[in-house]
Parts: structure tokens; C-alpha cells; sequence
């Protein structure tokens, strides 16, 4: 597999002389490695992977760091409350052995630590889960790294947090996150389409990315988001090749999976 990335220092394309969908490693390769650490996304690229996706938290002392739950409790073993520690406390702990002792001694990556990870040409997908607070630190953050040719797209389920990232951090692209449910089995799923465009509109975000959830996402489903004014979209978490095979022909500009190798190889062929 090749990185499929543009030139544009400050844009984000999913699309390219490659062509084909954005192969995203979810947490990294974490069905292999520990997830959210720089084991996972180091191996994620090592599998060829076109980009990563990981989780930030904003810690007590204002620093941002990569992980997915609000305490520390399963990747650690020790219960802590992310947002009510500091980054010094949070670097205590070991966030490897739980998924294999040979990962042992994996440390909590900071924000920059990861961005300084990605690769030229790469894509990193940044899932925003402290909400709006977060966005002045990592709009200083990222004013102060050199961004180079690394392409970035900042995520999150909350649409004001996605809103304040389109006011804060202009030049990178937003994707808006959501799920679907059903009250009833005779029921309709939610969100509809209309109801994601209308959100994707009313933050500025780009687009949306989805639960690959193929009960709801077929081709009238696409076809209704885009005319309701949502262009582009991309599904997670996708871990099998006849499901990756499925949202390839709906049109996903990016596909998220835990096992990078599996699914890149199968859609390569």
C-alpha cells in the first residue's frame, strides 16, 4: 500500500493519485499492539497503513495526552481519573502489559509525541474526547509544531466541540461522529441522514464519520446524506474485508479498522 496524501500543506484529501479509500489504523494497530501508544501507531505504519487515529484527553495540568477511556483503569491496571491527573502522574503508570507482557513499559504518549510520530505524508486523526476545552491547547499546540506535509482531520461526537475546532483551527478539516440507535425494533434507525447533514452544516464540519453499520448505511442512505448537503463521509471501525469491500463501493473517502494489514491488503487486490 502506498500513502495516499495531496501536496496542500494546510488542506486534507482523502482522495489521490493512488486513489482508493484512507486506510486509518484505529488507536493504531490495536489489535496487535496495546492501544494508543506509540508501539501501535509505529506499527501501524510499519503494516502501511495511510493514517492513524487516536484519543486525547486534556489532563489537570493542561496538557494533552492519547487515550481512549476517562480513567486509566484497563490499559494501566490503576484506577485514575484522566482529566483530574497530571501528565507526571499519568507517566507513572504502564500501558502496554495488559495486552501482552511483551509490551511491556509502554508509557502514555503526549499529543505531540504522537503528531511527532506520524510520518511525512501521513494522516493523523485526532478524536477530540475532553469536549470544547481542549480546543485552545491544541490550537497552541499545533501553532507551535511544524505541521510539514502531515495531513490531519480532528473528530468528535460533540458537535460543539467540532464547532469550536472550525473557529479555533480553520486550515483543518472537521469530521463530526456518530452511532446509530433504534428505540424499537420496528422502528427506524437514528440519526437519519438529513438529521447528519443538518448537524455537519450547522459546525462547519466536512463531514461525518460513522459506525460502519450496514443494518443503516446503504446506497439510498448515502445517496439521501449527500443530497442533504453532506459530501463526504468515513466508517468505523471496519475490521472485516467483505465489510471494507462494502464501504469501498458506497463511496467512504476513509475506513478505520484495528487490523491496517488485513484490510489494506484486501482492498488493494
Amino acid at each position: 500500500m502506498c500513502f495516499r496524501f495531496s501536496g496542500l500543506l494546510f488542506g486534507f484529501l482523502w482522495i489521490s493519485a493512488c486513489a482508493g479509500q484512507q486506510i486509518v489504523a484505529h488507536r493504531g494497530a490495536s489489535f496487535a499492539a496495546p492501544e494508543n501508544t506509540l508501539a501501535a501507531f509505529e506499527l501501524a505504519w510499519e503494516q502501511g497503513s495511510d493514517g492513524v487515529e487516536g484519543d486525547f484527553y486534556l489532563t489537570r495540568d493542561r496538557e494533552i495526552v492519547c487515550i481512549h477511556d476517562r480513567t486509566t483503569a484497563r490499559t494501566a491496571g490503576v484506577d485514575r481519573q484522566v482529566e483530574g491527573s497530571t501528565l507526571a502522574e499519568l507517566r507513572q503508570l504502564e500501558y502496554g502489559a495488559w495486552k501482552d507482557l511483551k509490551w511491556k513499559g509502554q508509557k502514555i504518549p503526549t499529543f505531540e509525541d504522537v503528531f511527532r510520530s506520524v510520518p511525512e505524508g501521513g494522516l493523523f486523526v485526532i478524536e477530540l474526547k475532553s469536549k470544547s476545552k481542549i480546543v485552545p491547547v491544541l490550537a497552541a499546540q499545533l501553532k507551535r509544531l511544524n505541521q510539514g506535509k502531515r495531513r490531519l482531520l480532528i473528530i468528535s461526537f460533540d458537535a460543539d466541540t467540532v464547532a469550536a475546532c472550525r473557529k479555533q483551527i480553520p486550515h483543518v478539516r472537521t469530521h463530526w461522529l456518530t452511532s446509530f440507535s433504534r428505540k424499537a425494533k420496528n422502528q427506524g434507525f437514528q440519526p437519519s441522514a438529513e438529521s447528519i447533514a443538518r448537524t455537519v452544516k450547522n459546525s462547519g464540519a466536512a463531514g461525518v464519520g460513522m459506525k460502519g453499520n450496514r443494518s443503516v448505511i446503504d446506497e439510498q442512505f448515502i445517496k439521501d446524506l449527500r443530497a442533504a448537503g453532506c459530501p463526504e463521509f468515513h466508517v468505523w471501525t471496519i475490521d472485516s474485508p467483505k465489510d471494507a469491500a462494502y464501504f469501498k463501493e458506497l463511496g467512504a473517502y476513509g475506513i478505520t479498522t484495528n487490523k491496517p494489514a488485513l484490510i489494506g491488503e484486501a482492498l488493494s487486490r
